[in-house]
């Protein structure tokens, strides 16, 4: 086993997270986390305020985020890590790809209210401030507020899911887009949770496969969502296509998320940690 407390996936008030990134890092922290990252969705304007929180605190940083893309018609996150987080491409990449997601909303409102769910943009907008940061999690708060769910894990088996009212179909980045974005500032690019996407086995080799050509490192191989079989599976499949095995709790709120920062289970020791090779890459603190 790989011992290290390290947490590689995680969100704040910046993306669809509910703590501020200092409250973050300072969970983190009590949980015994000694390397973190802050993985915003497609923002990386928490980053400073992360690292400094982190080290403060006696953690070591690297920077981070989550990028959202399209493969074979679904919705894929690529993690990205150690990168320079003020990379001019890299910031405009992930500002044209925020950009169709205030429309993207007001459609899935529209849905929403079709099916006697009025008020759901306005609602939502009250969890994140900024349109251009809106996502389904803000939408879930909402409908668990107005009680029409319990939680948010049951409002994506109603709602807001491919064939589910509120559900809207957005192209985000290409794969290829993203991977460059994150290599071209320097950083190394990783599948996040790959369990969580509905492909074929065809598909998933296929996504790993152009991932791996295009310059991808890591695959996330402990992580939130993943099951103990998971965890196997995909340490199979790091070592098949010869990639870096990542590990993050992907926390967004203390009562909605899995997991808590800190508290997975180590890598499988059959693995190579990706922060191995990210060394050099590290913020110490």
């Amino acid at each position: 086993m790989h011992l290290l407390n390290a947490d590689l996936h995680s969100h704040s008030t910046v993306s669809d997270g509910t703590l501020s990134p200092e409250q973050v890092a300072a969970r983190a922290h009590a949980n015994g986390v000694a390397l973190w990252a802050l993985t915003d969705h497609d923002e990386v304007g928490g980053q400073a305020r992360a690292c400094e929180a982190a080290l403060a605190l006696g953690m070591d940083y690297l920077t981070g985020v989550e990028i959202s893309v399209t493969f074979a018609g679904q919705t894929v996150h690529i993690v990205g890590l150690g990168f320079d987080a003020e990379h001019a491409e890299l910031t405009r990449g992930l500002a044209d790809t925020r950009g169709g997601r205030e429309r993207r909303a007001r459609d899935m409102a529209d849905d929403l209210a079709r099916v006697g769910i009025p008020g759901a943009f306005e609602g939502a907008l009250k969890y994140v401030g900024n349109p251009d940061l809106i996502s389904r999690t803000h939408f879930a708060r909402f409908l668990v507020e107005q009680g029409i769910c319990s939680e948010t894990h049951e409002v994506f088996r109603r709602y807001l899911t491919e064939g589910k009212p509120g559900y809207v179909e957005h192209r985000w980045a290409r794969l290829a887009d993203a991977v460059a974005w994150i290599r071209g500032a320097g950083g190394v690019a990783v599948i996040a949770h790959p369990a969580r996407y509905d492909f074929s086995p065809n598909e998933e080799y296929a996504l790993f496969t152009d991932f791996k050509a295009l310059g991808g490192v890591g695959v996330e191989v402990v992580t939130g969502s993943h099951t103990v079989a998971e965890y196997q599976r995909y340490a199979d499949m790091a070592r098949e296509f010869d990639l870096l095995a990542s590990r993050g709790s992907d926390f967004h709120d203390p009562a909605e998320s899995h997991t808590d920062l800190g508290t997975l289970p180590d890598l499988p020791g059959s693995v190579t940690p990706i922060w191995e090779a990210l060394a050099d890459k590290v913020i110490r603190a």
